[in-house]
């Protein structure tokens, strides 16, 4: 069931949210044990079949956190070891497992079959979410634990599927929270403003803005200047588009429930160097390969040196790029960071320095050259499109081009100018207007909502957004979020 769905916004949504309101006035287990059963049949919408593999991974995991908290100190680390390697097992089966063979057979010339095995949804997600609570548990950072609770934290629907990442201890005790019991309108209202942001991020500017990607990346012949350079700033902003806009409905729906989710995104794009980037996007995964990989290794060396710290940052950077797929591709797309950060690092140590417009634009452009392999399905197809975005001759021809076009223009070629285009541009201009606001602080959201001031001019905006989204997913079929492939 997708969140851009009239199956979602009409009938599952309305229907949980006057269940779990009804029922946690009554009983707070009551109102939980409903939310639990509704994410349940949310995943299970999809595949029943993976929803087995997800009550054992929460089952196993549970059971591993409770033989944690119970164990000595001398033994605790054998039970953390064993688990996390069993999570990452499952993992790495239904993920890689065709990666793996296909490997195999395209280096010794090998022909094994391929089991085609099906990824199920979200499990890159609720992998490494409970490989955080097992390590909290581990650090002494959980006391006690429920099976209901647990549960719930795991399968919380709105984050369930594409995050954000959350932690235990940050989303279980607001479910306990009194004060959250009954419904609040001012929450309802902020809540759908931002799901109504999100919705319009995805069907008015991702899905449109992918139709200029598809042009040069999906196309066997060679492209030009300006179609290399449309297809790639297209993906940039389709990416961030339809994952932020994930994000936003995933915490506008939580705040419906007067549940705050983390952060995923600071304007990314008004990064003026790649470590600055990496603060602004996928900030939940940014904080658990932080806290799980940089920091448990980083813990393992005897000397720390900047040199180990980088090495270690490129090990980092690696495991980001076989998490978000089993390719190559994205493999390269978390090494070209990891260079990224060591480059920028190099450079501060150095102390070298550029102006804020200067390093803006070459941040931009790496990211921009970085999501190239991240889109394109093979190795030669990233270096053909970067090929025409840098070749000096297409550059050269499309200049020529531009100026015979723009000496033309008149009204009747830009009313002929189809939604793609007009997403193009939308998208650029939303992109420059969040680098210039203001930003908020961490507890922001929180208070916003407490208080009235969005319930009518939120409302109204929501409103418009809907209508647009809606006019939008009546002329198209709902597509899948990006992330969803993870």
């Amino acid at each position: 069931m997708l969140f851009n769905s009239y199956a979602f916004i009409f009938i599952f949504l309305p229907s949980v949210l006057v269940l779990y309101f009804v029922l946690n006035r009554l009983s707070t287990r009551a109102g939980k044990t409903v939310l639990l059963a509704s994410s349940l049949f949310f995943y299970g919408y999809w595949s029943y079949k993976y929803l087995f593999l997800l009550v054992f991974s929460i089952l196993f995991n549970y059971c591993a956190a409770a033989v944690i908290l119970k164990s000595e100190n001398n033994i605790r680390k054998n039970y953390l070891a064993a688990a996390i390697i069993l999570n990452v097992f499952l993992l790495g089966y239904f993920k890689y497992t065709d990666f793996f063979i296909s490997s195999v057979n395209s280096t010794f010339y090998a022909d094994f079959p391929l089991p085609g095995i099906i990824l199920p949804l979200g499990i890159s997600f609720f992998t490494l979410q409970q490989i955080a609570f097992l390590m909290d548990c581990y650090e002494g950072l959980i006391k006690r634990n429920s099976f209901l609770n647990y549960s719930l934290f795991v399968t919380f629907f709105p984050q369930l599927v594409a995050g954000p990442i959350v932690h235990y201890r940050e989303t279980v005790p607001q479910f306990d929270d009194q004060s959250k019991k009954a419904f609040v309108f001012p929450n309802f209202i902020y809540g759908l403003f931002i799901f109504s942001l999100g919705l319009f991020k995805k069907t008015a500017l991702a899905d449109q803005l992918a139709k200029l990607a598809a042009a040069g990346f999906d196309t066997p012949e060679p492209v030009s200047f300006a179609v290399s350079w449309l297809a790639s700033l297209s993906f940039s902003m389709q990416i961030f588009f339809d994952f932020s806009g994930y994000t936003d409905m995933a915490l506008g729906l939580a705040v419906m429930f007067n549940i705050y989710l983390p952060q995923n995104f600071r304007s990314p794009y008004s990064a003026a160097s790649i470590i600055d980037f990496w603060k602004r996007w996928h900030i939940t995964l940014t904080v658990f390969l932080t806290n799980y990989v940089y920091t448990a290794l980083a813990r393992r060396l005897k000397h720390f040196s900047f040199h180990k710290a980088m090495a270690i940052t490129m090990i980092t950077f690696a495991v980001s790029g076989i998490w978000h797929g089993a390719s190559w591709m994205f493999v390269i797309f978390g090494l070209l960071h990891g260079a990224g950060i060591i480059i920028n690092h190099y450079w501060k140590k150095h102390g070298f320095r550029l102006g804020s417009l200067t390093a803006w634009f070459i941040t931009i452009n790496y990211v921009n050259i970085c999501f190239v392999f991240f889109r394109a399905q093979e190795l030669k197809d990233a270096f053909n499109l970067l090929h025409a975005m840098f070749n000096p001759y297409k550059a050269a021809e499309a200049l020529r081009t531009a100026f015979a076009y723009i000496k033309n223009l008149n009204v009747d070629i830009l009313m002929q100018l189809n939604s793609s285009y007009l997403a193009f541009a939308a998208g650029i201009t939303v992109c420059i207007l969040l680098s210039r606001m203001p930003e908020k602080k961490p507890g922001a959201l929180d208070g916003y909502s407490r208080t009235g001031v969005f319930s009518l001019s939120t409302g109204f905006i929501a409103g418009i957004m809907l209508w647009i989204s809606f006019k939008i997913m009546l002329g198209e079929p709902s597509k899948e979020f990006v992330y969803f492939a993870f």
